[in-house]
């Protein structure tokens, strides 16, 4: 279980090769997590991921093949993790695609690939994570969404609103649960500088996967219900979201 400091000894990934994911258990397995399962498409870099996290201290590591756009295999394999591994502490939700705006405009199969994958293919996993949390009567859900999803820009709308999308959706979520003994914890960077972003001009306020982890970390260890990293965020999204609409198109993409 989570003990009293907020360290889980179990983590169940969503996206297994997630480069914030890595960093959040570079920071977890060196304290009392031990378990981890990484499911996500089977291939190098899910390969490399569980690598990773033998370096960084796992004792037992399961990788296991989980396509968050294939809703129908959902049920099958989380159930499947749940009975192989039993109780999990902590399930971190970060399967996600960034998508290229200016070609997924001209392609919409391939726009609603980017919002499934980021939104209604993870709503459908969390939904079958959050049974079976509840069913164990505790345990931690951690959603990476985006400062992205707050208020859609122009300049990457389909990736906004696919956030927007699982932000609400874990909000409701999480009010759902309420009382169960199963958190939600809702992390909202702004731009993360690593391997989705790499040759993009970073926005203001860039963060790192390291720096996000960190945030999730103490997150996990407080209870917050919402993470914004860095924490300025909170308070410049808040001026952002009241901005006229003439206004906002107007801002730099």
């Amino acid at each position: 279980m989570i003990d009293a400091t907020g360290r889980p000894q179990s983590v169940l990934v969503l996206g297994g090769s997630s480069e914030i994911a890595q960093s959040i258990l570079a920071k977890l397995c060196p304290g009392r997590c031990r378990t981890v399962i990484l499911a996500g498409r089977d291939g190098p870099k899910l390969q490399a991921a569980a690598e990773h996290a033998a370096v960084v201290g796992a004792d037992t590591i399961e990788t296991v093949d989980f396509d968050a756009t294939d809703i129908d295999s959902h049920a099958k394999v989380i159930d499947g993790i749940f009975r192989q591994f039993g109780d999990i502490d902590l399930v971190v939700a970060a399967a996600g695609v960034l998508g290229d705006q200016e070609a997924d405009e001209r392609d919409p199969v391939a726009a609603a690939r980017v919002i499934t994958t980021n939104f209604t293919g993870l709503a459908s996993a969390m939904l079958v994570v959050a049974a079976r949390l509840k069913a164990q009567g505790y345990g931690r859900l951690v959603v990476l969404s985006s400062v992205a999803g707050l208020r859609a820009r122009k300049a990457n709308f389909i990736y906004g609103a696919s956030k927007s999308g699982l932000d609400a959706f874990s909000q409701g979520l999480s009010d759902s649960l309420h009382g169960s003994g199963v958190r939600v914890t809702i992390v909202r960077p702004g731009f993360v500088v690593g391997r989705m972003t790499q040759g993009m001009d970073p926005a203001p306020f860039p963060t790192t996967p390291e720096a996000v982890a960190d945030a999730v970390v103490r997150g996990i260890e407080s209870g917050s219900a919402v993470v914004y990293v860095p924490s300025i965020l909170r308070w410049v999204f808040a001026a952002m979201r009241s901005l006229p609409g003439w206004l906002w198109r107007r801002l730099p993409g």
